[in-house]
């Protein structure tokens, strides 16, 4: 039961990232694509903004499918804790923890959740 349950939260964790990454990189599922993400970068300081854009959603959909498939599981982790730190920096740490006044709770619940499963190892169904 426990290579099961490590292989949903390892799913819907990494599928999180990849439709964060698909909507920086492409624009789908609402997103802006790198230009529209990029602009939104620069004016938060982070710049060059398409750059950070493509790094960002690269380093999104990469470390979701790892994640997802339990391969290279550790860099997965890392991926997504820096990308969440960096979120925490830029835009969520200043508004406090909870996440219904845009605060990090999120993001460090998504960190927390990627080293523990990388800890733990991606269990019986991974590759």
């Amino acid at each position: 039961m426990e290579d099961l349950g490590l292989l949903i939260i390892r799913i819907i964790i990494g599928l999180v990232f990849m439709f964060y990454g698909a909507q920086k990189l492409f624009g789908l599922f609402g997103g802006h694509g790198i230009k529209g993400t990029g602009g939104w970068f620069e004016s938060i300081g982070v710049k060059p903004g398409n750059v950070a854009a493509i790094l960002a959603g690269a380093g999104e959909l990469l470390s979701g499918l790892l994640f997802i498939l339990g391969l290279f599981l550790p860099v997965a982790a890392v991926i997504i804790t820096i990308i969440m730190l960096g979120a925490i920096v830029k835009v969520h740490g200043p508004k406090g923890f909870a996440n219904g006044a845009g605060g990090y709770e999120y993001n460090l619940v998504l960190i927390i959740v990627a080293i523990g499963i990388a800890l733990i190892g991606p269990g019986g169904f991974s590759i």
